[in-house]
């Protein structure tokens, strides 16, 4: 069996004097797609920014190749992709230029590349349009379009299926499943109904498995 990317163990989560979770433990293995589910309000986000190194009000313990992720966060970082439920991109600069910015701190891509993946999703021909001037879900796709160019082997992806439309959301669920065929390991949150061959499940609100 192969040795987990990501390991939690017992952890727990309080938030205006509410627990969210609590013996919260589950493994994240090389070669699978993990949904985090629960009802609004359970902790999912909460839980998925936890794993991404962005929320520190917790207990418990989480394990990055078996050894504490605490001592090796700097490699953490390097080797996991987190996107938020929101676009977060920079409304001033171009679909290009979002691009160019998300990937600079980690491995600089050739203009090239980066159009082809902007295409991928969708958005040719407003590669170089101020992403003010795009839909919602335009927008979107300029950060799914990130997907498309990334090597980390551990993506967090927030809500991935927001303001995407049908043929966009196949795209996604295809990718998804790619990547855990090549061996990537994938945590999402959706209030999408995803249903993946081998698609493991993390229930909040009511336990995990």
């Amino acid at each position: 069996m192969s040795e987990p990317l990501l390991q939690a163990i017992d952890l727990q989560c309080e938030r205006d004097e509410r627990i969210l979770f609590r013996d919260l433990s589950f493994s994240i293995l090389p070669g699978t797609v993990t949904r985090v589910e629960g009802p609004n309000g359970s902790g999912k986000t909460t839980l998925l920014r936890m794993l991404a190194g962005l929320n520190d009000a917790w207990s418990g313990d989480l394990l990055w190749f078996g050894k504490p992720r605490s001592a090796h966060r700097e490699e953490f970082l390097r080797n996991t992709l987190y996107l938020g439920h929101r676009a977060g991109i920079k409304p001033l600069l171009t679909p290009l230029e979002n691009l160019q910015a998300l990937t600079a701190g980690r491995r600089p891509l050739p203009d090239p590349v980066l159009r082809q993946a902007l295409g991928g999703t969708g958005l040719a021909g407003f590669e170089d349009v101020p992403c003010r001037n795009l839909s919602a879900g335009q927008q979107r796709r300029v950060a799914l379009a990130r997907l498309l160019i990334a090597d980390e082997p551990l993506w967090l992806l927030d809500e991935v299926f927001t303001a995407i439309d049908a043929g966009g959301v196949s795209a996604i669920e295809n990718l998804l499943q790619q990547r855990a065929a090549e061996g990537g390991s994938v945590v999402v949150t959706t209030h999408h109904d995803l249903r993946l061959p081998g698609m493991q499940r993390i229930i909040l609100g009511g336990g995990s498995d």
